[in-house]
Protein backbone atom coordinates (compact mmCIF):
# COMPACT_ATOMS: atom_id res chain seq x y z
CA UNK A 1 0.00 0.00 0.00
CA UNK A 2 1.58 3.13 -1.17
CA UNK A 3 2.18 6.21 1.66
CA UNK A 4 -0.24 8.73 1.76
CA UNK A 5 2.40 11.53 0.06
CA UNK A 6 2.63 8.81 -2.87
CA UNK A 7 -1.34 7.91 -2.72
CA UNK A 8 -1.57 12.11 -3.19
CA UNK A 9 0.40 11.84 -6.33
CA UNK A 10 -1.20 9.30 -7.94
CA UNK A 11 -5.17 10.72 -6.86
CA UNK A 12 -3.88 13.86 -8.89
CA UNK A 13 -2.83 12.10 -11.88
CA UNK A 14 -5.80 9.84 -12.18
CA UNK A 15 -8.83 11.19 -10.00
CA UNK A 16 -10.09 14.32 -11.57
CA UNK A 17 -12.36 14.68 -8.75
CA UNK A 18 -8.87 15.18 -6.40
CA UNK A 19 -7.42 17.38 -8.72
CA UNK A 20 -10.02 19.71 -8.26
CA UNK A 21 -10.37 19.56 -4.56
CA UNK A 22 -6.69 19.81 -4.44
CA UNK A 23 -6.69 23.02 -6.61
CA UNK A 24 -9.38 24.63 -5.12
CA UNK A 25 -7.41 24.09 -1.39
CA UNK A 26 -4.55 25.31 -2.67
CA UNK A 27 -5.93 28.93 -3.92
CA UNK A 28 -7.99 29.10 -0.84
CA UNK A 29 -4.08 28.22 0.73
CA UNK A 30 -2.85 31.12 -1.39
CA UNK A 31 -4.95 33.84 -0.69
CA UNK A 32 -5.22 33.04 3.08
CA UNK A 33 -1.64 34.10 3.15
CA UNK A 34 -2.40 37.34 1.28
CA UNK A 35 -4.37 37.66 3.97
CA UNK A 36 -2.15 36.53 6.83
CA UNK A 37 0.42 39.31 5.38
CA UNK A 38 -1.44 41.79 5.69
CA UNK A 39 -1.11 44.10 8.73
CA UNK A 40 -4.56 45.15 8.89
CA UNK A 41 -7.90 43.37 7.89
CA UNK A 42 -10.83 44.99 6.96
CA UNK A 43 -14.35 44.17 8.09
CA UNK A 44 -14.62 41.94 4.96
CA UNK A 45 -11.84 40.72 4.71
CA UNK A 46 -12.05 38.79 8.28
CA UNK A 47 -15.15 37.48 6.79
CA UNK A 48 -13.59 36.55 4.46
CA UNK A 49 -11.14 34.72 6.17
CA UNK A 50 -12.98 33.20 8.11
CA UNK A 51 -15.34 31.74 5.35
CA UNK A 52 -12.15 30.55 3.40
CA UNK A 53 -10.61 28.56 6.13
CA UNK A 54 -13.77 26.55 6.63
CA UNK A 55 -13.79 25.98 3.16
CA UNK A 56 -10.50 25.30 3.07
CA UNK A 57 -11.37 22.43 6.07
CA UNK A 58 -14.28 21.25 4.02
CA UNK A 59 -12.36 20.23 0.89
CA UNK A 60 -9.58 18.79 3.34
CA UNK A 61 -11.97 16.35 5.06
CA UNK A 62 -12.78 15.75 1.38
CA UNK A 63 -9.79 14.95 0.17
CA UNK A 64 -8.83 12.80 2.93
CA UNK A 65 -12.68 10.70 2.60
CA UNK A 66 -11.31 10.15 -1.17
CA UNK A 67 -7.70 9.02 0.35
CA UNK A 68 -9.68 6.52 2.89
CA UNK A 69 -11.92 4.73 0.11
CA UNK A 70 -8.99 4.13 -1.59
CA UNK A 71 -6.76 2.97 0.80
CA UNK A 72 -9.84 0.60 1.87
CA UNK A 73 -10.45 -0.53 -1.97
CA UNK A 74 -6.38 -1.57 -1.94
CA UNK A 75 -6.43 -3.36 1.17
CA UNK A 76 -10.03 -5.12 0.36
CA UNK A 77 -9.74 -8.97 0.02
CA UNK A 78 -9.88 -9.95 -4.24
CA UNK A 79 -13.53 -10.37 -5.09
CA UNK A 80 -15.12 -7.81 -2.56
CA UNK A 81 -16.21 -4.86 -3.16
CA UNK A 82 -18.18 -3.57 -0.46
CA UNK A 83 -21.22 -4.49 2.71
CA UNK A 84 -22.93 -7.26 -0.18
CA UNK A 85 -19.95 -9.07 -1.26
CA UNK A 86 -19.57 -9.83 2.72
CA UNK A 87 -22.58 -11.39 3.07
Amino acid sequence: MPDTQALKEQLLQSDPDFRALWNAHHQLDSRLHELADKHYLSEAEQIEEVTMKKRKLHLKDRMEDIIRRHREAAAAPAGTTGPAARG
